[in-house]
């Protein structure tokens, strides 16, 4: 027995997919069914059944009743069977985690459109995947990891999944995209690009199947018989999600390398990064999962303890992977884990939630962040990926470097992925523990439990690296490198801004800062510093000009109040980081080498 799934995107013009389901046996009692609240790997409630427009059910091709339970849930009058349901789902979300729909191209994720039938989730499922009618929509193709029944390659037509977790697992594209295929330790990949785009092709699959054949290697296998990159470019977007045998992504039109461009710019390293990122979840919380996701409560919330592993240690690998494969040169890494620590070390937050709480309040904190975020709560990805560091060095360090983070990962793949066992909120700190044959538990104790400061100087200067302060040299000033010496000392509010129509709007206002006593807020509007006209681009030229004053008047806009207040304006704090290779212990700078995994290969 299975249950039977179409869907049509029968309005593109309206953004609307009509999805039928067929039950062969519902429940007697009346078959309930459910749209999940949110999607695996986006740890927000989402509500996706608002997104549903009309909805009926049939037996024996009459209309029965469907009542409605709560804001995610129907269930039809008894029926001997077999019932049918037939909806549509307005789909208007360019994102990664939803459903779109328009003229150009279709997207969804199954979580958004396809109705689980309560108690028969298990099941089998079938899909049918129809193109939208019509002439203009005759080149369209479809992308998408689902096994095919009866569907030419990138084509259209029915596909299995073995039951409702993973009928929802496998996002589609479809529409005229630019499909690439490459393979990678022998299994076959493919990038689907959609949007407007002049991308290297040659170049992109290169660079993946490098990131894609250094992953595999570390954990010794692919947990996937062949794997898709759904890439969707825009003007302006960023973002990816993990799915078990695809990732999609969201990226800028210049994130892309183009023909003749051999260098690696800022934005193409970033978008490097997170296809790294999402690949390496394929191990990682796609199948190495925290005990409370087996199996995904989807109705609502599912807590844990551990996002800070499971996201933190992504992350730390994410970048890694890019310099031991050869794409990036260790300076360029360099930069980019300077820019994580700065990231961490500008905001108070690390002082008030630890990692494991960080994990927890995801739900409610991390991915409903306001203008305060900064000064009460810490990223589990940020700060996780550096505890996932510094666990990395402290077991090179101890093993006298016979091992490292790479065999808490294997170990974590041989013992709870592939045989689908959970991870338990004490098994890491456990097996990291074993790893390192030393008991980690006090480090665990602080960094992850507590809210201490992490001895990145510490364990850097093992394997040959020393950190280094500095001030903020500008409001866009990220950090990871050195900076040009000022001739003056930098001068700042404490805060975090950004352009407005007529002055400077604070988009974060910092703990214990110049502005937060002089009584500014987040969603203020400066419009003068000391009576002259303020923007986006003056504004720390006219802070400069108020050093050695006790203090500044500034004009502002609260809502469409002007009101004005006295700052005593200070000196950048130091909070901005970067890294230097420090050349004085032989055995560190050979301990870094391996860390790296072998010296500069590429510009």
């Amino acid at each position: 027995m299975s249950i039977h799934y179409r869907i049509i995107p029968s309005a593109p013009e309206a953004h609307l997919f009509t999805v039928s389901l067929h039950v062969e046996q519902p429940d007697p009692a009346g078959q309930c069914f459910f749209l999940p609240a949110w999607i695996p790997g986006s740890y927000m409630i989402r509500d996706f059944a608002k997104n549903i427009v009309t909805i009926q059910a049939r037996c024996h091709d009459e209309a029965i009743a469907l009542n409605k339970l709560d804001k995610q849930r129907w269930q039809a009058i008894p029926c001997d069977g077999p019932l049918e349901l037939e909806y549509t789902v307005y789909a208007w979300d360019l994102s990664v985690r939803g459903a779109h729909l328009d003229q150009q191209h279709g997207y969804f994720n199954g979580s958004s459109v396809f109705l689980a039938v309560e108690g028969q989730e298990e099941q089998p499922c079938e899909l049918t995947i129809q193109p939208p009618a019509g002439d203009d929509y005759q080149a369209w193709r479809l992308a998408s990891s689902y096994t095919p029944v009866a569907a030419e390659p990138w084509g259209f037509g029915r596909f299995q999944a073995a039951d409702y977790e993973e009928l929802i697992d496998h996002p589609v594209e479809m529409g005229c995209f630019t499909l690439l295929e490459f393979e990678a330790a022998g299994i076959p990949h493919a990038i689907a690009i959609t949007g407007r785009h002049y991308a290297d092709g040659e170049r992109l699959k290169r660079d993946l199947q490098q990131i894609c054949e250094h992953q595999i290697a570390l954990f010794g296998e692919a947990p996937m018989a062949r794997y898709l990159f759904q890439v969707m470019v825009v003007d302006d977007g960023y973002g990816g999600l993990e799915h078990r045998s695809s990732t999609s992504l969201l990226c800028s039109r210049g994130d892309l390398p183009v023909p003749g461009d051999e260098g690696i710019s800022d934005s193409y390293r970033s978008f490097l990064g997170l296809c790294s990122h999402e690949y390496f979840h394929s191990w990682q919380v796609k199948r190495i999962k925290p005990r409370e996701f087996l199996p995904y409560q989807l109705a609502s919330e599912s807590h844990t303890r551990l996002l800070w592993v499971f996201e933190g240690f992504t992350a730390y690998y994410d970048d890694l992977t890019l310099v031991r494969c050869g794409l990036i040169s260790p300076d360029s890494y360099r930069e980019l884990l300077g820019q994580v620590i700065t990231r961490v070390q500008r905001h108070s937050g690390r002082f008030k939630q630890s990692l494991a709480e960080s994990s927890f309040d995801a739900w409610t904190k991390f991915y409903k962040q306001d203008e305060n975020g900064p000064n009460a709560i810490v990223s589990y990805y940020t700060k996780g990926s550096l505890v996932a560091l510094l666990i990395d060095l402290q077991i090179r360090v101890h093993s006298a470097g016979q091992r490292s983070l790479d065999d808490v990962m294997r170990r974590l793949w041989q013992e709870h992925g592939k045989p689908g066992i959970g991870v338990s909120e004490s098994g890491i700190e456990a097996l990291c523990s074993e790893v390192a044959g030393v008991d980690l538990s006090d480090f665990f104790r602080s960094a992850v439990w507590g809210c201490d400061e992490l001895p990145l100087a510490q364990w850097l200067a093992q394997v040959g690296h020393s950190l280094q302060v500095r001030q903020a040299q500008s409001n866009s000033d990220k950090g990871g490198k050195p900076g040009n010496p000022p001739s003056l000392a930098p001068l700042a509010l404490g805060v975090r801004y950004g352009a407005a129509a007529h002055g400077v709007k604070l988009m974060n206002v910092f703990d214990a800062g110049p502005a937060q006593r002089a009584g500014l807020s987040a969603g203020d509007v400066i419009i003068a510093v000391d009576g002259l006209r303020a923007s986006q681009e003056n504004i720390e030229t006219l802070l400069s000009w108020q050093r050695g004053k006790a203090g500044v008047e500034i004009h502002a806009f609260r809502r469409d109040e002007l009101f004005s207040v006295q700052v005593a304006v200070e000196a950048a704090p130091q909070d901005t980081c970067y890294l230097v290779p420090d050349p004085c212990d032989a055995m560190a700078q050979q301990r870094g080498l391996e860390w790296l995994g072998g010296p500069q290969r590429k510009g």
